[in-house]
């Protein structure tokens, strides 16, 4: 086997030593019960130098997650994606191999159909130091019979997870600048639910330029989920670099949470140069608080990680 380059070697004995000691698989397939996942990992400034999986706080929101997320909706559409279609077996295998490593934010929505899922791979696991971020489909489709708010949904949300709290809810797929008149009863619901602790932060993924100019100035926004890497549009981002760029910096100086998604353009950008460049641009220039990328095994994980962090200390 090639050696590890040293500088590669630290970074996954950095990421090693933030493993809660005693959180190893049990033998029934589930994790440890009441283990306190990552209990020891310190607290970082999101854009600061670090690592992949250390933990970070999101805004003013004070949420602290990885600035990893395992993505879950690859190809996702009614209430599938390349995820779900794993099995349950292999799912359980790749997020459980990410939260040893220290992915601790779950990126899941309604469209994903990847609820379950999650719920049964984390069985058993300490509910502490694990961020669920899930999304509302608002639009009723042939999978989805949207109830024109957001409390039936969460509340589903909430079974399917089998927990008290969705950390982070999304209006999930904004497609134009108008989208806060459209959807004002989900958010004057998600606003109730907040204020009653059902939901911690609230916001909107952007699919849309005019829809992230809306969510980067609008004062009911916590969290964009936003399309960046160093390409533009023809890596599946909603305008150029040169415009999306100002808008995040501007979004960010707003107070807003920024979780970066499409890093690798929606599997456009695939050689270990393009990934390691568009890292490093995100990184470099603070445009993100957290990233969520859509790793489908243990290797992409290990990968991931090992780039990220690479992207973090240069």
């Amino acid at each position: 086997m090639k050696q590890q380059p040293s500088h590669t070697a630290d970074i996954n004995r950095d990421c090693s030593r933030r493993r809660f000691l005693g959180a190893a698989l049990a033998g029934a397939g589930t994790l440890a019960a009441g283990s306190q996942w990552l209990s020891s990992a310190p607290a970082m400034a999101a854009g600061g130098k670090g690592a992949a999986c250390d933990v970070v706080t999101l805004g003013k929101t004070g949420i602290k997650a990885s600035r990893l997320a395992q993505g879950t909706g690859w190809n996702g559409s009614g209430r599938s994606s390349a995820h779900t279609r794993l099995g349950e077996k292999e799912f359980d295998r790749l997020v459980r191999h990410g939260l040893e490593r220290g992915i601790t934010l779950m990126d899941m929505a309604d469209l994903y159909g990847s609820h379950a899922y999650v719920r049964h791979a984390l069985a058993g696991a300490s509910r502490d130091n694990i961020v669920y971020l899930s999304k509302i489909w608002p639009r009723t489709e042939y999978w989805n019979s949207a109830s024109g708010g957001a409390k039936a949904e969460v509340d589903r949300f909430r079974r399917e997870l089998n927990t008290d709290v969705v950390d982070i809810c999304l209006i999930h797929c904004m497609t134009n600048a108008d989208w806060p008149q459209q959807h004002e009863r989900i958010r004057d619901e998600l606003d109730e639910l907040k204020s009653k602790g059902a939901v911690r932060a609230v916001g909107v993924s952007c699919h849309d330029f005019g829809a992230l100019k809306v969510a980067a100035a609008h004062p009911w926004v916590d969290v964009i989920l936003a399309r960046i890497n160093n390409v533009g549009r023809e890596a599946a981002m909603d305008a150029s670099v040169e415009e999306v760029v100002p808008v995040l910096k501007q979004a960010r100086a707003n107070g807003k949470v920024i979780l970066g998604m499409k890093i690798f353009g929606a599997g456009k950008l695939t050689s270990p140069a393009q990934k390691d460049a568009s890292l490093k641009f995100v990184f470099e220039n603070n445009l993100v608080d957290a990233v969520t990328i859509g790793m489908l095994s243990t290797e992409e994980v290990d990968d991931t990680i090992t780039r990220m962090s690479r992207a973090l200390i240069a």
